[in-house]
């Protein structure tokens, strides 16, 4: 049995990596592809990610129950939410370095703590709230490469920054929103419909702002569909195999990716201090998923003794 448990866990460790490359690969071919509007990359992105999400249920839970949902309304509020993490992510990677968009989505965590306490009624005790303070230190740390606190509080955030900080308040608020709709969601659902959401929004907005794309650029973009497909379903399944706190220190993964893609493909060189704020939220996220972690084995270990002693 615990041969099963362990087999599955790193197969879920493994889909979770899978999923890291493939979304830095994603932003990466986003910044090859030059100054497209983003809603036109959104569209390509959301588009093309529908047919890995297809081919993919043709083996698993069919493609007739990708669409099958019980709360509609559940969908709509989740994905607008999506498109506008994407839409900020994607203007953060045209704006700033790779390196410097993936060090400012780990803030998504330091998020997810508080928008937990404040929609789902969660205590945030004195670790977890200690780890959230840690985790705007390192904010401010990576601020600093972008004219740190001085410079904000004249002038406001850069739009780079701004986009990276907003799409990373989003995807916090998807991810605590998810866990009321998987209760009666199927995951396959869930991104099937947030898919769908934005390639509407994405084509919509080419009636506003639109250029033609070269050969080149269309093939970039319907690549960088795939591969977010990709990733989204690998992600997806990844919690299909292994707990979200086990998983959540491989996300981490991915500022290494960015790094490397960043110096090889475009001559990025992260500033020191993105670097070193990076790990100082890092380090308050994984802490975050420690704690989560040992919380959830407390209430399945009472779990276990109420129905030992019934």
């Amino acid at each position: 049995m615990a041969v099963g448990v362990v087999h599955h866990a790193y197969r879920g460790i493994v889909l979770k990596l899978t999923a890291t490359f493939f979304f830095s690969l994603m932003y990466a071919v986003i910044k090859l592809s030059g100054d497209v509007p983003i809603g036109e990359v959104i569209f390509f992105r959301c588009f093309f990610a529908l047919i890995p999400l297809f081919a993919l249920s043709a083996f698993t839970i069919g493609p007739a129950h990708v669409i099958r949902t019980a709360r509609p309304s559940w969908h709509i509020v989740r994905s607008a939410a999506g498109v506008a993490s994407m839409f900020l992510n994607f203007g953060a990677v045209q704006r700033l370095q790779l390196a410097d968009v993936t060090a400012f989505s780990f803030v998504a965590p330091i998020f997810a703590v508080i928008l937990a306490a404040l929609m789902l009624r969660e205590r945030v005790g004195p670790y977890r709230g200690f780890a959230v303070v840690m985790g705007f230190v390192g904010i401010l740390l990576m601020l600093e490469p972008h004219g740190g606190l001085a410079h904000i509080a004249t002038s406001g955030f850069s739009s780079g920054t701004a986009m990276a900080m907003g799409g990373a308040f989003f995807s916090a608020f998807v991810v605590v929103y998810i866990r009321q709709m998987s209760s009666t969601e199927t995951s396959e659902a869930i991104v099937f419909y947030f898919m769908s959401v934005g390639s509407l929004v994405g084509l919509a907005s080419m009636r506003l702002w639109y250029v033609p794309l070269s050969l080149e650029q269309i093939a970039l973009l319907t690549i960088c569909g795939l591969l977010g497909g990709l990733g989204q379903m690998a992600m997806t399944y990844s919690y299909r195999y292994a707990e979200p706190s086990l998983l959540a220190p491989f996300d981490y993964l991915g500022m290494v990716w960015a790094v490397l893609l960043g110096y090889f493909v475009f001559g990025e060189i992260p500033a020191q201090m993105v670097i070193v704020g990076s790990v100082v939220v890092i380090a308050a996220g994984l802490f975050i998923a420690w704690r989560e972690h040992k919380h959830h084995r407390i209430i399945a270990s009472v779990s276990d003794s109420s129905l030992s002693a019934s």
